[in-house]
């Protein structure tokens, strides 16, 4: 095990192993090339692996000192330090620095003088960089000639370690796998590693204070050591770690010194002036500090190890270290105070004319040019927020003073719009108000563009508030503002049209009317807008949850895998498409993955932040807990969730079936009087809809009334169409059952289970046959009727506490089993959509349709769509022809 000692001198001792690069170095064949900046721990691991390897004796240490740009004098260090080692001792004679001695004649001399050699010797040359120009080419023909497999002194092994790369001539042995390479990242302290060395230290610091100086160092030994050193006796350890930083007297000395002082006037003066960026590239560099060639002079750095690092392949983008980047700022407003404001006025221009606001917006702030800042953040806001860069606005925001915010319209809608992202309702309403009484003081040029942005910002706190009529007002101005040709708006025509017709299609859905959902995620699609995609397809699983509608489990997949994809897995619509997927998971019947969405979705939505997902949340939790026999939280969770309904403006669809499943509670638990009367509460015409109807009726069951039942239920049976929630319809027909089983009817209780299971069948709905005593009614109809029976099956095995697999699992008929993928497209066949429509639908090309088509044909042994449709139908893949959703 390799220990690398961080002591300086003075302060504490610091040991950490690092057996794993021990490792490298000990089992290196030909050449191990250590190329890291100053302070990075290259001379202290290899120190350590000298001392803890237990191969001192076979170690030859030149430490290549300015002293040894002389050839002469650094052969006559290389032969003294072989000559400490136990092989060397016998074979390398001694030399001195005479002045007749050449350093070319040395090296064929060593070279003879190794040739016995028959056990491996390391020779260590440390700081490399430090050769002449003469003295690195006798090094290489050394390092060539020994690591030739035609040499007899093959087994001389080198370990050279530099501040940059050197012209050693040894990408042929790269090439052979002969060259081992260690660089900065390599010796990086990871987390584990910085808490090691500050226990070695004597250290007994907090996790948060080690994780805080591991962060800003970037693991840089020196930093970590120095930050050791300061920290003995440090009275408050943790405001240290907190402070810790590239000003700091040791840390500034070190970097001074080792760094910035060794650079020309002109690297000097590129390196201050664009320290006030958090990148740089060549033409920027340029810009700001006056000096040609940015981009070599960049290059040249990150190759010396002066702290700058490269963020692309290209090696035209760079980054520097954040500890010398405050030593650079610091340096910058000590020389040239008067300079700073004007250099991030520049570097402002600069990024907004080049694509990149968040950079732009953040130097006119530095700038404290709080006018040109406010209307950047504004023109861009909408590209931000369908970019889901939400946390990049709510940071700029906070770069504001408060009378700025609040006496700029525009830029009081942002904030309102930030606080709904934060879940701050009664906040985003202030700021909004602010904004509309601001309006009046927008210049007529940039009012159209004011009061469009305020637009969308009503459209996003209506839809928070569960205001439907609100959010379908502002997403039709949105759709007209957006087919103006002429219109002064502060995103793209299309952008607008697609929030408009998601808005459209959600708020509408709800009550039954069109959907433009679909349109308007197809919209962002073709125009690269992936974070609109992603939202729109989980308010599109929501809708399609509340219809119980197959597809729902589709789109909220899509959702959650564009989300996952794009790093937006902490975003609100991911809880909206884990809630619709709870949704459709529990009325098919499983209860453990319907679980298991819910946990999801409560990481990310509440009552502050999704109120609406929130309310569907309860409402599914309140299900689970009454069909597992805990009725009494059940009620509980209805009760929590009719108060959120209550909250809600307007009377928002979603608080019928919460009241009504409630009621139903209510019942289970025998408090039937109580349910009595809420039944009584209840208004027309809500008291004549099926889902009401179908809770009467179980109430007159409970009390035992079946004809009183029946009399509830023929009213909504008769019903030519059945819109909006779906599963009552199949409740319904349980309930028929039952009753007309209590009253004797037994061909009319099966006729009515019949019908049950084929509405059941049409929407994966297992649910409901977990709410009733129909046990005995489903192994009674499984003894004499087949036409359901896949799906009696299930029910049959879910009543008995089992599990329900998922549909399409029940594969044993298929030549191959489907994928999902496969499934996804085989739900869509039996519409009249079109190849490409299908693909919008499911956010795959045309072509992947077709494949996938094929691939249908080959596994289900058919050769049309009409067959494929019919032979699925037959395994039960799909719902039978003719049944309403």
């Amino acid at each position: 095990m390799s220990r690398v000692t961080e002591a300086g001198g003075r302060g504490p001792q610091s040991v950490v192993a690092r057996p794993g690069l021990s490792r490298t170095l000990t089992e290196t064949k030909r050449v191990a090339a250590i190329s890291a900046p100053a302070g990075s721990g290259k001379t202290m691991l290899l120190r350590s692996w000298i001392a803890e390897s237990g191969l001192g004796d076979r170690v030859a240490w030149v430490a290549a000192g300015s002293s040894e740009r002389d050839p002469q004098r650094f052969w006559v260090s290389v032969f003294d330090a072989l000559r400490r080692t136990g092989a060397g001792a016998r074979l390398v004679p001694p030399v001195s620095a005479a002045p007749d001695a050449d350093g070319w004649a040395l090296v064929e001399r060593l070279l003879t003088a190794l040739a016995p050699l028959r056990e491996p010797l390391w020779l260590v040359v440390d700081d490399v960089h430090e050769l002449g120009p003469t003295a690195l080419q006798q090094l290489e023909l050394l390092v060539l000639r020994a690591a030739s497999a035609a040499s007899a002194a093959s087994d001389l092994r080198f370990v050279l370690a530099s501040r940059h790369d050197v012209r050693l001539g040894l990408h042929r042995l790269r090439l052979e796998g002969g060259l081992v390479e260690i660089r900065a990242a390599d010796l990086r302290f990871s987390l584990a590693e910085a808490r090691r060395l500050f226990t070695g230290a004597g250290l007994d610091l907090p996790e948060p204070a080690v994780a805080a100086l591991h962060e800003r160092t970037e693991g840089w030994a020196a930093g970590l050591r120095m930050a050791a050193m300061s920290l003995a006796g440090h009275p408050d350890p943790e405001r240290f770690a907190a402070e810790f930083s590239g000003s700091e007297r040791t840390v500034a000395e070190y970097l001074l010194v080792e760094v910035l002082e060794r650079q020309s006037e002109d690297v000097r003066r590129l390196l201050l002036r664009t320290s006030i960026l958090e990148w740089v590239n060549g033409e920027l560099a340029e810009l700001l500090s006056g000096v040609g060639h940015g981009e070599r002079v960049l290059q040249d750095l990150e190759e010396a190890g002066a702290f700058v690092l490269a963020l692309n392949s290209d090696r035209t983008r760079f980054r520097y270290h954040p500890m010398f980047a405050e030593l650079l700022a610091l340096e910058l407003r000590r020389a040239v105070p008067g300079e700073v404001v004007g250099l991030h006025r520049t570097a402002s221009g600069w990024f907004a004319a080049h694509g990149r606001p968040l950079e732009a917006i953040r130097h006119a702030q530095a700038a404290r040019d709080w006018g040109r800042a406010a209307q950047l953040l504004v023109s861009h806001w909408p590209g931000l927020y369908l970019d889901g860069q939400e946390a990049a606005v709510h940071e700029l925001l906070a770069g504001f003073p408060g009378a700025v915010r609040a006496g700029d319209a525009e830029l009081a809608a942002v904030a309102a719009a930030d606080e709904l992202t934060r879940g701050s309702l009664k906040t985003a309403e202030r700021h909004l108000n602010q904004s509309e009484r601001a309006m009046a003081s927008v210049p007529t040029a940039r009012r159209d563009r004011a009061e469009l942005l305020l637009g969308i910002v009503r459209l996003l706190t209506a839809r928070q508030r569960g205001d439907l009529d609100a959010e379908l007002q502002q997403a039709r101005r949105l759709r007209t503002v957006a087919e103006h040709p002429r219109a002064a708006r502060p995103a793209s025509g299309e952008e607008l049209r697609a929030v408009a017709l998601i808005g459209l299609g959600y708020a509408s859905s709800w009550s039954g009317g069109p959907t433009q959902t679909r349109q308007g995620i197809a919209l962002a699609r073709r125009i690269g807008r992936p974070y609109l995609e992603f939202t729109g397809l989980a308010y599109k699983s929501a809708i399609e949850a509340t219809r119980l509608a197959p597809e729902a489990q589709t789109s909220a997949a899509r959702a959650i895998e564009l989300a996952e994809s794009h790093g937006w897995t902490d975003k609100v619509a991911v809880g909206v498409a884990s809630v619709a997927s709870a949704g459709a998971m529990a009325w098919q019947g499983r209860l453990d993955e319907a679980e298991s969405y819910l946990r999801r979705a409560g990481l990310t939505i509440g009552p502050e932040v999704e109120a609406v997902a929130a309310l569907a949340a309860l409402f599914i939790r309140g299900q689970l807990e009454l069909v597992r026999g805990r009725a009494a939280d059940a009620l509980d969770t209805f009760q929590t969730a009719e108060t959120l309904a209550d909250q809600l403006a307007g009377a928002h669809p979603f608080a019928r079936p919460v009241r009504a499943w409630s009621i139903r509670t209510l019942i289970r638990l025998g408090e039937l009087a109580r349910a009595e009367q809420s039944l009584a509460e209840i208004d027309e015409p809500e008291r004549d809809s099926g889902l009401v109807r179908v809770v009467a009726a179980t109430l007159r069951l409970a009390r035992d009334d079946p004809r009183g039942a029946l009399d509830e239920l023929v009213p909504a049976l008769a019903a030519d169409a059945h819109p909006g929630w779906r599963a009552w319809l199949v409740e319904a027909y349980l309930l028929e059952a039952l009753a007309r089983d209590a009253l004797g009817e037994r061909a009319a209780a099966d006729g009515a289970l019949e019908r049950a299971l084929d509405q059941a069948e049409a929407g994966s709905t297992l649910l409901c046959f977990l709410l009733h005593p129909v046990a005995e009614m489903v192994e009674r109809h499984a003894r004499v009727r087949t036409s359901h029976a896949r799906l009696v099956g299930e029910v049959r095995t879910l009543l008995a506490g089992g599990g329900v697999p998922a549909r399409g699992s029940a594969q044993t008929a298929l030549v191959e089993a489907l994928s999902e993928s496969e499934i996804r497209v085989l739900r869509y066949l039996p519409t009249n959509l079109t190849a490409p429509q299908i693909g919008d639908e499911l956010s795959v090309s045309r072509n992947t349709v077709k494949t996938h088509v094929r691939s249908l044909y080959t596994k289900l042994d058919t050769h049309s769509r009409a067959e494929t449709v019919a032979r699925a139908r037959e395994l039960g893949l799909i719902a039978r022809a003719g049944l309403a959703r």
